[in-house]
């Protein structure tokens, strides 16, 4: 296959059935955040993180639309990052796909370094690394193997936090209505307001929980990762995208809203996750075990999907001259074998340094990748603009999955992620990451140009007829980094 046809055609195997794509689409929003994590983003907003999660559900459910409306178009596995390669130009492309790469690597890091203690509940001899190392290994295999054996098994492990969660309402519901597991005295709902009112910290609480509500969403743009190997993407991609936001509300402030209810806000977290003690109050004896798997399978799910998506990036970063040459090649089963053996690679030597490095020194690093989650969705909300602008009217009345409200929606969506830039610039617990984010772009801009990438990859996309010009006029290359805004 020439250059010419690499950049415009993906040649991966599409795969991915609907049910696999609904529950990644699920899986995606609920990570081990929510049954560990949200107890501190309570203690932060009191109550008032039931508002947070919507109102955050709210633009997330903007940005996958316009996300939504170029997977459908072109469906790539490159996703945002070749539409901004596309539309706003090569150096966005680069910066984007690397900057995503890098995120999926270093998330996984945490969650693949988080396996070995949760192993540990249940076989403490054995030592943490041990079972980083197998579920690295075991993942990477199943995602060589096809596209479909990672499908089921994200399948199963969505299915399994999917589960746990209703299952969780369900029976908070009924201690709240009927008393059970509280001696026949219904719960009701008044510790939303009888500690201190519904926003016991002020505006300040709300506004500072926000960052931790939205970084608990990353990974929810994984939909227009699976787009390139999607069956019938023009009908999956807008049925998926389309119940986010419903499933934001029910899953995350639905779970938020029982627990709340069950207990004063204050003293939630002080007994552990708030899942074991609801299971435990209810009379569910091995609810500590029960839980403990669910986030075990949680962690897994976030590695399986980050072998996934980085193995995705560097093969469209080849294609789009970005990234070496190798990256673009697929095995017999289609899937970018080298890619993800790379990808997985980094994510073993993220397990060693988990355990050498000052903490100090992994927490600046890992701040990249709450960056790069802003960052990512900057970059989709830019190149859905960028697109339209490129659109006749009539061209825009052909669009199959057209993002509603264009663009306000972009704007307003555009202003809540500087909102919570400046507000993790004022909090000393993520100012680090605002400070590390723009060095980390600085040195790819400084590679880009001095390895001579920008030459590479601008040749590339002037050697291609993108496969967008089957619906809009192609965009002329940017090539200064100052063009991109």
């Amino acid at each position: 296959m020439s250059e010419k046809e690499n950049v415009s055609n993906e040649d991966l195997h599409r795969g991915l059935e609907e049910r696999h794509i609904q529950m990644m689409a699920i899986g995606g929003a609920i990570g081990v955040g929510l049954f560990l994590g949200s107890a501190m983003a309570i203690k932060t907003a009191g109550p008032a993180i039931l508002f947070c999660y919507a109102v955050a559900g709210v633009f997330l459910f903007f940005i996958m639309r316009a996300l939504g409306e170029m997977a459908v178009e072109n469906p790539v596995a490159g996703s945002f990052s070749a539409y901004a390669s596309e539309f706003i130009g090569p150096l966005a492309g680069y910066l984007t796909g690397w900057t995503y790469w890098f995120m999926w690597i270093v998330t996984c890091m945490a969650e693949v370094t988080a396996v070995g203690i949760y192993v540990n509940f249940w076989l403490p001899s054995v030592p943490q690394w041990v079972s980083a190392l197998a579920a690295v290994v075991f993942l990477t295999l199943v995602n060589l193997v096809a596209v479909k054996a990672f499908g089921e098994f994200e399948f199963w492990f969505a299915l399994i936090k999917v589960t746990t969660i209703i299952a969780m309402i369900i029976l908070g519901i009924v201690m709240i209505t009927t008393g059970f597991g509280n001696g026949g005295v219904p719960i009701g709902i008044s510790n939303l307001w009888n500690n201190g009112g519904f926003f016991p910290n002020g505006l300040q609480g709300p506004a500072l929980a926000m960052v931790m509500v939205a970084f608990a969403f990353v990974g929810i743009e994984l939909i227009g990762v699976t787009a390139g190997e999607a069956k019938n993407p023009d009908k999956v991609i807008p049925s998926a995208i389309n119940k986010v936001l419903v499933r934001i509300l029910i899953f995350y402030v639905g779970s938020m809203f029982v627990i709340l209810a069950l207990y004063p806000w204050a003293t939630i977290g002080t007994n552990g996750s708030p899942f074991v003690t609801t299971f435990v109050k209810f009379g569910i004896g091995a609810a500590a075990g029960i839980v403990n798997f669910v986030v075990l399978t949680a962690a897994l799910s976030s590695c399986n999907s980050g072998i996934f998506t980085t193995g995705r990036m560097l093969y469209n970063l080849s294609l789009q001259g970005s990234a070496p040459k190798m990256f673009g090649k697929l095995s017999k089963t289609q899937v970018p074998s080298t890619a993800i053996l790379i990808s997985a690679g980094f994510m073993l030597i993220g397990v060693l340094l988990n355990y050498v490095v000052p903490a100090k020194v992994f927490a600046y690093v890992t701040s990249v990748a709450t960056f790069a989650g802003v960052f990512s969705w900057f970059m989709i909300l830019l190149a859905q603009m960028k697109y339209r602008k490129t659109l006749t009217p009539e061209q825009v009345k052909k669009l199959k999955f057209p993002l509603k409200g264009y663009p306000y929606t972009n704007y307003i969506s555009i202003v809540f992620l500087a909102i919570l830039v400046i507000i993790m610039f004022m909090s000393p617990d993520t100012r680090v990451a605002v400070i590390v984010g723009p060095l980390w772009l600085g040195v790819l801009v400084a590679y880009y140009y001095g390895n001579g990438i920008h030459k590479r990859a601008n040749a590339t996309v002037k050697a291609h007829v993108p496969e967008f010009e089957k619906i809009a006029n192609p965009v002329p290359a940017v090539n200064d980094a100052n063009e991109m805004l």
